[in-house]
C-alpha cells in the first residue's frame, strides 16, 4: 500500500491525443523539498489556493497530495531511500506535480546529511554539524532521477523582469525569453570513468589505440557525452510548438557545434531538419531570410536561427531583445538559464518546469539553502512562479494572472524578502510567509508603497 494518501475530493488529470484533460478538482502531487523547502511550500500553497479561489469562486480547487522525496522519503521509507518508486509512479499517474528544492550531493564523500547538507566520510549516528539523524549514502541527484525515470526531456525556464526587482543590468525589461534545455542526455547521461581505474584505462586504450584518437594525458578521467537525433528533435519540436502557440518571433538553437560537430553541431542540423519537415509553413530560417527575403520577415512567421553558446552569453547581455525562445543541449542550458535569470534578479525569482509527453513537474530552480532552514526568511518567488507555470499548463490562466498581478503589486510596494530588501531603498523586509500573504492581499489591484 502506498504511503501517500490520495485525496477523496479530487480527480485525476487525463491525457489524450497529446492534450491534458483537467478536471475542476485535479489531484496534484507535491513535496515541499529539503532545507528551506517547507517554508517555500507553505507560502506557495497559500498563494496558489487563493488565486484559484478568487478566479473561479469555488468552482475549481486543487486537491493537493503530498508524496515523498529527499528528507521526507528518509522519514517515511527506508533510511537509504531518497526517491521511492511510489513517488515516481504518483507523478506519472497524476501527470502534473509541484516540488520544492532537494539536496544534490557533489564530490567524493560517502554520506550526506539531508538537513544541513554536511558531507561525511563515515556514517555517524547523528550529524556532527546539526545533530540530525537523517544521514544517507551519497546519491545521484534526485532531480535528475525524476527527469530520467519520467522522461521529462525538456527543462523549461521562462526568464523575464518584474518591475522593481533589483538587478545588475541597465535595461532588464529587454530580456524576455523562454529556455528549452534538453533534460535527459548530454552530461546528464552521466557516463564517466574514474581516473586510475581499470575501466578508465580500458576506455583510454580503446580510444587512443583502437580508434586512433588523441587524449592529451594518460592520467585523465574520461566522460562520454551522448546527444541523439531523437532527443534533440523532440526538444526543438516542443520549443517551436511553444513559439507558435505563444506567437513568439524567433527560436534560437544554441550549441557548440564549431568544436563538437557530431554532437552539438548535429543538434543544430537535426533542429533545422525537423523544423523544415514539420513546421515549414510556420518558420523561416535565418539563411532564407537574407538569401531569399532581403532581410524582411513575413508577417506571422517565426525566425529559426542558431548561435554558438559563448556568443549567446554576450548577446543576452548586449542584445537581449533579439531572443525569445532558446533550445539548447543540457550543459549549455544549465549555464544560460542561471546566467540569464541573474540579469533580472536571480534564482529567487526564476521559475522552472520539467516537461515530457503527458507528465510535467514544476519546481523551484534554486538549491535548498540549508542555513536558512525553518527561519521563514527566504524568497518563495521561484516556487510561486513555478506554480504560475503549472496553472498555465493546466489551462487555468485566470488564476495564473492573479498570482502575477499580486506579485508585481507586492514588489511595487517595496514589501519584499531580505534578498531584495537589502538592495532596495526604502523597502520593508517581509518574512517568507508574509511575502506570500502580501501577494494574496494584492491580487485585487496594485499596492502603493507606504
Amino acid at each position: 500500500m502506498a504511503k501517500y494518501q490520495v485525496p477523496k475530493d479530487g480527480a485525476k488529470i487525463g491525457y489524450q491525443n497529446g492534450k491534458l484533460n483537467v478536471p475542476d478538482n485535479p489531484i496534484i502531487p507535491f513535496f515541499p523539498g529539503d532545507g528551506t523547502g517547507p517554508d517555500l511550500w507553505r507560502a506557495t500553497k497559500i498563494v496558489l489556493d487563493a488565486a484559484v479561489e478568487k478566479a473561479y469562486k469555488g468552482k475549481k480547487k486543487i486537491a493537493w497530495m503530498e508524496v515523498f522525496a529527499g528528507l521526507t522519503a528518509l522519514q517515511n521509507y527506508d533510511k537509504d531511500t531518497v526517491l521511492p518508486d511510489e513517488t515516481v509512479a504518483a507523478f506519472k499517474e497524476f501527470r502534473v506535480g509541484l516540488k520544492g528544492p532537494l539536496t544534490t550531493p557533489a564530490g567524493s564523500f560517502k554520506f550526506v546529511c539531508l538537513v544541513c547538507a554536511a558531507e561525511l566520510m563515515d556514517r555517524p549516528a547523528k550529524c556532527p554539524k546539526c545533530s540530525s539523524e537523517w544521514i544517507t549514502p551519497r546519491f545521484r541527484s534526485v532531480n535528475v532521477g525524476l527527469r530520467q525515470k519520467l522522461d521529462l526531456y525538456a527543462c523549461v525556464r521562462p526568464v523575464r523582469w518584474y518591475k522593481g526587482v533589483p538587478c545588475p543590468v541597465k535595461s532588464p525589461e529587454k530580456l524576455d525569453i523562454v529556455i528549452f534545455r534538453e533534460n535527459t542526455e548530454d552530461i546528464y547521461a552521466g557516463i564517466e570513468f574514474e581516473q586510475g581505474t581499470k575501466e578508465c584505462q580500458e576506455v583510454y586504450d580503446f580510444i587512443t589505440k583502437k580508434m586512433g584518437k588523441k587524449i592529451p594525458f594518460p592520467d585523465s578521467g574520461i566522460g562520454i557525452k551522448p546527444i541523439s537525433k531523437t532527443g534533440s528533435q523532440r526538444l526543438i519540436r516542443m520549443a517551436i510548438k511553444y513559439a507558435i502557440a505563444h506567437k513568439k518571433p524567433s527560436v534560437t538553437m544554441v550549441h557548440k557545434g564549431n568544436i563538437q560537430k557530431f554532437t552539438e553541431g548535429a543538434f543544430r542540423d537535426w533542429g533545422y531538419e525537423v523544423a523544415k519537415a514539420e513546421f515549414r509553413d510556420a518558420i523561416v530560417t535565418e539563411a532564407e531570410l537574407w538569401d531569399n527575403l532581403n532581410g524582411k520577415m513575413p508577417a506571422g512567421k517565426i525566425l529559426l536561427k542558431d548561435r554558438i553558446a559563448d556568443q549567446t552569453f554576450q548577446q543576452l547581455l548586449l542584445r537581449p531583445d533579439e531572443y525569445s525562445v532558446i533550445a539548447t543541449p543540457n550543459l549549455n542550458g544549465d549555464y544560460l538559464s542561471d546566467a540569464a535569470v541573474a540579469q533580472v534578479g536571480g534564482l529567487g525569482i526564476g521559475p522552472g518546469a520539467n516537461i515530457g509527453d503527458g507528465v510535467a513537474i514544476f519546481e523551484a530552480t534554486h538549491g535548498t539553502a540549508p542555513k536558512y532552514t525553518n527561519k521563514d526568511q527566504v524568497n518563495p518567488g521561484s516556487l510561486i512562479l513555478s506554480g504560475v507555470m503549472m496553472l498555465e499548463h493546466m489551462g487555468w490562466q485566470e488564476a495564473a494572472d492573479l498570482v502575477v498581478r499580486g506579485l508585481e503589486a507586492t514588489i511595487a510596494a517595496k514589501t519584499v524578502t531580505y534578498d531584495f530588501e537589502r538592495q532596495m531603498e526604502g523597502a520593508k523586509k517581509l518574512k517568507c510567509s508574509e511575502f506570500g500573504q502580501a501577494i494574496v492581499k494584492n491580487m485585487g489591484g496594485v499596492a502603493v508603497a507606504a
